[in-house]
């Protein structure tokens, strides 16, 4: 599995905890910015994460900034992106079995390092389940094509 990862200033320092952590279990992945804590804008991370999702690139983006939210509004504003704000592994799991989410969005000033793994763990290891689930991102599929084209 390849994996991007980026953040704005908030989510720095858990991206990098997160990074470790990747590297800690032989995951490859890409570092799509911020490289420090400056002030910068959570949507041109998020964009260069999901972008390589929609190329595939890699199989999965993870985003973070201060909530989340932020990082989450902008990946789900792409084509094919289902980007999902965890902050408990329940959610993790039950968002790549039931549907089919293909970014991880936390938020560093609300979800600590240690569930924070625990979350990117249960997120990488779930598979999506398919079966009537797959009608349903289908049908989430085709309001995204017709609000492109409308």
């Amino acid at each position: 599995m390849n994996i991007a990862i980026a953040s704005d200033h908030g989510g720095y320092g858990l991206k990098e905890t997160l990074k470790q952590h990747l590297e800690e279990k032989g995951i490859s992945f890409t570092d799509c910015g911020t490289d420090s804590e400056a002030s910068c804008d959570y949507p041109d991370f998020a964009e260069k994460a999901c972008r390589l999702v929609q190329e595939g690139a890699v199989d999965r983006a993870v985003l973070i900034c201060g909530t989340g939210i932020g990082m989450c509004i902008s990946a789900n504003k792409m084509n094919g992106i289902r980007a999902a704000l965890c902050g408990e592994t329940f959610s993790a799991h039950f968002t790549r079995a039931h549907n089919d989410a293909n970014v991880l969005c936390m938020g560093a000033r609300v979800t600590g390092p240690g569930l924070a793994e625990m979350i990117l763990d249960e997120f990488l290891a779930t598979p999506f389940e398919g079966g009537r689930h797959q009608r349903r991102i289908d049908k989430i599929a085709d309001i995204e094509r017709r609000e492109h084209h409308a």
